[in-house]
């Protein structure tokens, strides 16, 4: 038996299957490039769903973290450490607010973010304690916990997990007209990806963005943008919101904050709604711990460079130009996304999502399906313009 295959068997049988991997068993990785137990090397163009934004191994990235490792790396929240204020000092500014609340999981920064909301709702916009509305959208995805998966339309993440969590109203994406009428007195926040990645990567229709904003801000409803895919240079700006001028109320982050080396997330704001939490009525024991906030830190000073932002606008009207020339052709029904991020609908007669997905791997190439006849592509902001085109070629060769 070969150690891929080894290495397959002994993980079906000790952990739960909730999860459908390729059939490859990564040992190491560098950059854009992944290297399997076999030696096999493989492009990783799924980033590990944005997470790796800035590539495997990053030097700047390692290095903060093996300086942190040698000197702290958890007090829990009972104490103050020395990288605590500057992370949530740094994090606000990049993000134009005034507070941050760290947590560790994108899920958790969701679920903070929804509890936030509700205590605006009651402390400040005076809804009536218990009737707190939150107006999601259908086809989300924001996560897997019992609160998130109650406002899903995913059947997978949902069914056979009730009874589910209340409070929640979901409108169509993109529709303005349909969310401007499940705005009601009740509602304390509309929570959107400002680009839908699990559903397809799912860009809104122009202005769309731009009308939430002009509506809750009409309503007195915060905006909150799920930003943990979008965000952090994966469209060509810092956040997705960017593209329509739009700043919304909460920033929800995760992935890419924590560089693809330890789980950082967190929510943003201003202090007139992260002001509503008192000592005691929420926290997290690794949240804001002093190795996540060194790696952290050194994200956000790479971010501010613009270096990684503008790599993923030119190399990702590269990448879309490129994928665009295959609709039309028989293989490829429809492309969408922005920067170097795309989802790419598949001809049902050329094979799934999936299938497609395991014929790249074997010609070294590594994305991911969707919904049955979609697969993404989100390589790391760091891949060559060489190594796209060699990862698109392989991709023409599977759909000829």
């Amino acid at each position: 038996m070969s150690r891929t295959a080894d290495a397959i068997r002994s993980a079906d049988e000790h952990s739960a299957h909730n999860y459908h991997p390729l059939p490859v068993v990564v040992a190491s990785a560098e950059g854009a490039w992944m290297t399997d137990v076999e030696g096999r090397r493989y492009l990783d163009m799924l980033a590990g769903y944005s997470a790796l934004n800035f590539g495997h191994g990053n030097r700047r990235l390692i290095d903060a973290a093996r300086d942190q490792l040698e000197r702290v790396t958890l007090t829990s929240r009972a104490f103050f450490h020395d990288r605590f204020a500057d992370f949530c000092t740094e994090l606000a500014q990049l993000c134009g607010k005034e507070m941050v609340l760290p947590m560790n999981t994108g899920a958790e920064a969701v679920e903070t973010a929804v509890k936030t909301a509700r205590k605006w709702g009651y402390e400040v916009k005076g809804v009536p304690d218990g009737h707190a509305k939150i107006v999601v959208a259908a086809d989300n995805f924001h996560g897997r916990t019992t609160t998130i998966v109650s406002f899903s339309t995913d059947h997978e993440a949902r069914d056979h997990f009730g009874p589910y969590t209340p409070g929640f109203e979901i409108v169509p994406y993109g529709d303005l007209t349909a969310l401007s009428h499940a705005v009601t007195e009740n509602t304390v926040a509309v929570l959107l990806e400002p680009i839908q990645g699990e559903a397809g990567v799912l860009v809104p229709p122009a202005g769309y963005l731009a009308g939430v904003r002009e509506l809750t801000r009409e309503r007195n409803v915060l905006f909150m943008a799920d930003e943990i895919q979008s965000g952090l240079g994966r469209t060509g700006k810092t956040f997705a919101c960017e593209h329509e001028g739009v700043v919304p109320d909460v920033y929800v982050l995760g992935k890419a904050l924590g560089g693809g080396v330890v789980p950082v997330s967190a929510v943003v704001a201003d202090r007139d709604v992260l002001g509503v939490f008192r000592p005691g009525e929420h926290g997290s024991t690794f949240g804001g711990n002093p190795l996540a906030c060194a790696v952290a830190l050194e994200v956000i000073a790479m971010l501010r460079s613009g270096e990684y932002q503008q790599r993923a606008a030119e190399l990702g009207d590269h990448l879309h130009r490129e994928l665009n020339l295959l609709v039309g052709g028989g293989a490829v029904t429809a492309v969408r996304g922005r920067g170097l991020w795309a989802g790419v609908d598949i001809e049902p007669s050329r094979g799934t999502g999936r299938q497609i997905s395991e014929k790249l791997m074997e010609l070294g190439v590594l994305v991911k399906d969707t919904h049955g006849s979609t697969i993404r592509i989100a390589p790391p902001l760091v891949i060559s313009k060489e190594d796209l085109d060699w990862g698109l070629d392989r991709l023409r060769s599977v759909l000829a």
